[in-house]
């Protein structure tokens, strides 16, 4: 059975300096001044990927795409994106349009 998965499509906000080093990225949400910055995010090898994936794709492709390059079930893919996907957001990372 295929898993349900929202159609939302995801792009990262501009707010955003990242650099990809050693296979993870890190996120640096950049407001008016230095002493806004508030934060700091590292993506693992895997939210990496995801983080490559957003732009312009719905969710679904994003899981299938993952699905289709590591070994993961689809239903635990798109479980686990999901939950990362509202994690980017609820951080200001991203936002559904």
């Amino acid at each position: 059975m295929t898993p349900k998965v929202p159609k939302e499509v995801y792009v990262k906000s501009e707010n955003l300096v990242t650099r990809k080093i050693s296979g993870e990225t890190v996120i640096v949400p950049v407001k008016g001044s230095v002493g806004e910055l508030n934060s700091v995010y590292t993506l693992n090898e895997l939210g990496t990927r995801v983080w490559q994936l957003l732009d312009g794709r719905p969710q679904t492709e994003i899981v299938d795409a993952i699905v289709d390059e590591y070994d993961v079930p689809a239903e635990q893919a798109a479980r686990e994106i999901s939950d990362f996907l509202a994690n980017l957001e609820t951080a200001s990372l991203i936002r559904a349009v």
